[in-house]
């Protein structure tokens, strides 16, 4: 039997014979055989020869770009699909599709993840990833068969039956277009949506409070500043959908399309049933890709799921700053938020503390709109019927879903709701600016409103000091008048 259990490896001191026992251990090999001969794969891993040779060429980012777990999963969906629909359709015996099935819910469970080693920067097409699921699924369901080591590919063959009426250039767009589904459905969604709805509860809790506006980084008109967080829930509404809207194209499965997206080696019909097999597995509802020959050679639907991405995380970049500048201080600062003091902010000034949540999440948006450069530039290199590009885009994207979703969960927990207000403050600067003489435009005119405010800037006095010098209104007209309450919205 295989042995592809491996005890975690505590942190603790090592004697020389229980090194020497380890080191034996470490080098026990089974032998495995592809179309290139045999080769030596380690007896504990469950992984045959197309991947131990994708291990051993391709030792490119082994630290932190292993294909993503999201990949393997759907790798596990998509091969338990295939083999349902294969034993339905009487192309695989019912004993050999269980037992793939089987294999398959373990990859899913997460159970063989270490048995997955490969790295993204392999094939563009992904092949060497595909035979790897081909590989593992096959020496599983032998073990769970209970068949004899090294004997099983007679009665579980990786290709002959793991990977029947599959190509390596239909299955791996088709997990790329599951994987971003679920991880967009169960992941980023919902983080965008409770980030959405803090930002909500901050805006109707400070519906009351009424700022001095800026634009161009200069004072404007006042708003409330609920007013201004309703701003950033629009835009968190707003990205929201055009997410969603991708979802559509990433419902589409390549798989039935084969080599070339002609259907070789299919029976009419499995490019739909596997879609509805993927739909019960994942209770999402995916559909049969209406052209084969598009979802092999063009990857569309990721390069616009990334776009859309990017979109919110260019608002979630400016929803961040925002807030930072606002809070920025305490005391030299705009000051008109506190923001919550999760940590010490510098190793040399006691005291600080620095919006560390605000900044992480702006990185986090720098670093998913440099991988939509990426994905945007391997999606233009789909070269007639194949793009190899393939591991790369998805690799990206779902570094993104999953960046962006679990910096939103941070920035809301850790930042958003625990933001409170500075009235002090804000009423303060409000009352300060020059910019309140917009209210007397129609009162007294533009010119002469300008006047009034340049005077009281060069002079430094307040608007009404200035309004009295000029004589432009009474005492009594100008308080009439110039009331923040009354510029928050339009006239009735």
């Amino acid at each position: 039997m295989l042995k592809h259990t491996l005890k975690q490896v505590q942190p603790v001191s090592i004697s020389l014979r229980s090194f020497s026992s380890m080191s034996k251990q470490l080098q026990e090999f089974r032998i495995e055989t592809d179309a290139f001969g045999e080769i030596k794969v380690p007896s504990d891993k469950l992984w045959g020869a197309q991947t131990q040779r994708s291990f051993e060429n391709f030792k490119i980012g082994r630290d932190n770009c292993i294909m993503p777990e999201p990949i393997i999963k759907s790798f596990g969906i998509l091969k338990k699909s295939a083999a349902i629909v294969n034993a339905e359709i009487g192309t695989l015996p019912k004993d050999i599709s269980e037992n793939i099935q089987k294999a398959c819910d373990e990859i899913i469970a997460g159970k063989l993840n270490d048995h997955f080693p490969l790295v993204v920067f392999q094939t563009g097409s992904g092949t060497q990833s595909n035979m790897n699921s081909n590989e593992v699924i096959s020496n599983r369901a032998i073990e769970l068969m209970g068949q004899p080591e090294n004997k099983g590919k007679k009665i579980i063959h990786p290709n002959n039956h793991v990977n029947q009426a599959q190509s390596s250039n239909d299955t791996f767009p088709t997990v790329m277009h599951i994987a971003a589904t679920l991880e967009i459905t169960h992941h980023l969604l919902p983080e965008l949506t409770a980030l959405k709805n803090s930002l909500q509860a901050k805006s109707e809790e400070f519906a009351h409070i009424i700022k001095i506006g800026r634009t161009h980084l200069q004072d404007a008109t006042p708003l409330t500043l609920g007013q201004e967080f309703s701003g950033y829930v629009q835009q968190l509404i707003n990205g929201i959908e055009r997410i969603e809207k991708t979802l559509p194209n990433l419902k589409k499965l390549a798989q039935g399309g084969t080599a070339v997206g002609t259907g070789l080696n299919t029976k009419v019909g499995f490019d739909v049933k596997v879609a509805e097999a993927v739909s019960k597995e994942t209770g999402i509802n995916f559909e049969t890709a209406p052209n084969k020959f598009e979802a092999l050679a063009a990857h569309d639907a990721i390069v616009e799921a990334s776009a859309a991405i990017t979109t919110v995380a260019t608002s979630l970049f400016k929803i961040a700053q925002d807030i930072r500048y606002l809070g920025s201080g305490p005391r030299c600062g705009y000051g008109e938020l506190s923001l919550p003091e999760n940590e010490p902010g510098s190793s040399i000034m006691p005291g600080k503390v620095n919006p560390t949540q605000n900044e992480a999440l702006t990185q986090v948006c720098c670093q998913i709109i440099g991988n939509n450069q990426a994905i945007i530039f391997a999606g233009t290199q789909g070269q007639f019927e194949l793009n190899v590009y393939k591991p790369v885009m998805i690799f990206n994207l779902l570094q993104s879903i999953r960046l962006m979703g679990d910096a939103c969960n941070s920035f809301r927990v850790h930042c958003v709701d625990g933001i409170v207000a500075n009235e002090e403050k804000i009423s303060k600067l409000l009352n300060e600016s020059l910019m309140l003489v917009t209210s007397l435009n129609s009162k007294i005119g533009y010119d002469m409103a300008s006047k009034i405010a340049k005077n009281a800037h060069k002079k430094g006095l307040t608007l009404k000091e200035s309004t009295l010098e000029l004589k432009a209104l009474t005492s009594e007209e100008f308080d009439a008048i110039v009331r923040p309450e009354n510029m928050i919205g339009p006239k009735p």
